[in-house]
């Protein structure tokens, strides 16, 4: 085989594109959602270089209309996985040995496919299947997923180009990356399809070969990430996407011999009940697998009383009910001083009041609906629950209805005790709660956000004084993975805010970085000496003359 040592190309974040009235993208968005609503597709699991019917079809459905049929995927069992395993194993042979620049050529391919080609596709499936807007769409689908692949090919090379900085004379020392020995799981979420498609991909990338099983709302766009994957020269078997339940899958996985990883993203408790799964099945494995996890966060906005009002509540807005506040940094509790309260109150009233609430289809609606029943019904028990309790004020919203959608009003709760229960427990959905605070107890304020919720995700502070901001930034040091100065809390980029948390937020690997390539690697150091030594005594040995 030839050799060499290759420069990649070097990676931009890929713009953002505005979607704006009669812009060439969102001529083409449009038509890409009208062709995916004119018809019902078949979705098969994609297993070796089979695709998969098993004939148990679910359905999917827009959350935002959920009358209409979308698709329908066939669900798999526990002969599934372990058919999903056993392809994997078979291709990871071949797979591993390939040259890097050929695999890294394949995860390219697939970022300029997201890019051009299949660009308002991947963007319509995510608006209909997860109900996110044109924007968020945009930013998850194309513009993050593209930096994912791009960045981690050059994070790939910056791996393997780390070596031993000493030699001695007659000795070369370095250093070998391999990949896991056996299979990774990647198990993602619903709500990021980047995410989706980056953890099966950022570990097959460093030769690991996966199976993967996405969360179901998020499926109908997983099904055109592997056809981007297969068109890009993704060799079969390398990533195996299934459809099965969580607790089956597990099952399964977490009892195998060559199970070497996981790759997660979703709740706290789904992934601490993994961990002990994992530990009480330690003996069992070939080798102790890589637990790799981003989950939860109770994520907070502090406002100093020298911050401007205007970019306090322009913060909470985006920050709280983009994407219906569904991101694991969305910011869904609020520290703001007496003094800027009046002023941020009326602003939060004024911009929640000019919101569109409706489908995806009609671009004018900033808020689409919530993912689920299940999540629609959890969000309006904590909202009746805070309006009928005395002690909570209703700011802003309130209302529900999913009469033709999971529709939840962004809502502003405001409570006199920074311990009551939508502070501190994550629910995932549009509600943004408030405690207002006296201007000088901004001390004690910090050490109440730092204690109130077991997560460790994302957290800005807002204000026009630096000793304020020096002095929040050091006390708040553990209270978030991802900290933000005068900006809400959300929207990290690929190449410039590696994302991750740590305490019940994950294990803080920092998705987007070299840091979270390097867990699917095992290096091997590799000591060659030239002229070896044939005589074992050493001149210490010698006697004196």
């Amino acid at each position: 085989m030839l050799k060499g040592f290759f420069s990649v190309p070097q990676p931009q974040n890929e713009p953002v594109l505005n979607y704006g009235p009669r812009s060439v993208e969102r001529e083409a968005l449009k038509a890409a959602l009208e062709e995916a609503r004119s018809k019902v597709i078949e979705i098969p699991m994609y297993i070796g270089n089979k695709l998969v019917h098993t004939g148990k079809k679910l359905e999917v459905r827009p959350p935002h209309d959920h009358k209409h049929l979308l698709a329908t995927f066939h669900e798999g069992d526990a002969s599934t996985v372990n058919a999903a395993i056993d392809a994997a194993l078979a291709a990871k042979s071949e797979w591993e040995a390939l040259a890097w620049e050929q695999r890294a050529s394949i995860f390219l391919k697939a970022a300029d496919l997201l890019a051009g080609p299949y660009r308002a596709r991947i963007n319509a499936a995510t608006m209909l299947g997860q109900s996110k807007n044109a924007y968020q769409a945009e930013i998850d689908a194309a513009c993050e997923f593209i930096d994912f692949l791009r960045f981690n090919v050059s994070y790939m090379v910056e791996i393997y180009a780390q070596q031993p900085p000493i030699n001695p004379k007659g000795i070369w020392n370095r250093v070998e990356q391999r990949p896991l020995e056996g299979f990774v799981f990647a198990l993602t979420p619903f709500n990021f399809t980047a995410i989706a498609g980056n953890l099966p991909a950022s570990a097959a990338m460093m030769g690991n070969v996966v199976v993967w099983k996405p969360a179901y709302p998020q499926i109908y766009a997983a099904n055109v990430i592997m056809q981007v994957f297969k068109e890009a020269g993704l060799p079969d078997g390398v990533i195996n996407l299934i459809y099965v339940d969580g607790p089956v899958a597990g099952d399964v996985i977490f009892n195998h011999h060559d199970f070497a990883g996981i790759h997660f993203t979703g709740s706290t408790k789904v992934f601490q009940n993994i961990w002990q799964t994992i530990g009480n099945n330690i003996h069992k494995y070939r080798t102790y697998p890589r637990i790799v996890g981003e989950t939860g966060g109770k994520d907070f906005v502090l406002a100093h009383p020298s911050a401007d009002a205007d970019v306090v509540s322009t913060a909470l807005v985006r920050g709280a009910f983009e994407y219906q506040g569904q991101k694991c940094s969305a910011a869904s509790r609020a520290y703001i001083p007496a003094s800027l309260w009046p002023r941020v109150k009326t602003n939060l009233q004024r911009d929640l009041a000019s919101i569109k609430i409706g489908p995806v289809e009609d671009f004018g609606n900033f808020v689409n609906a919530v993912i689920t029943e299940a999540s629609f019904d959890k969000l309006a028990k904590y909202i009746d629950a805070a309006k009928a309790d005395e002690t909570v004020e209703l700011v802003a919203g309130g209302g529900y209805d999913k009469s033709q959608g999971w529709f939840v009003e962004p809502t502003v709760l405001k409570v006199n005790d920074p311990y009551y229960v939508t502070m501190c427990e994550e629910l995932f959905g549009p509600v943004l709660t408030i405690y207002v605070y006296e201007d000088d107890k901004f001390d004690e304020i910090l050490e109440i956000v730092d204690k109130t919720s077991i997560y460790a995700l994302t957290g800005s502070i807002i204000s026009q004084d630096r000793y304020a901001i020096a002095k929040a930034t050091y006390a708040l040091r553990n209270a978030a993975g991802n900290f933000y100065i005068n900006d809400k809390p959300t929207g990290a980029v690929v190449g410039q805010q590696p994302f991750g948390g740590a305490r019940g937020s994950g294990t803080n690997d920092k998705a987007g970085s070299a840091l979270n390539l390097q867990r699917w690697v095992s290096p091997r150091t590799i000591k060659e000496t030239f002229d070896p030594p044939k005589d074992y005594r050493y001149p210490f040995l010698n006697k004196e003359v």
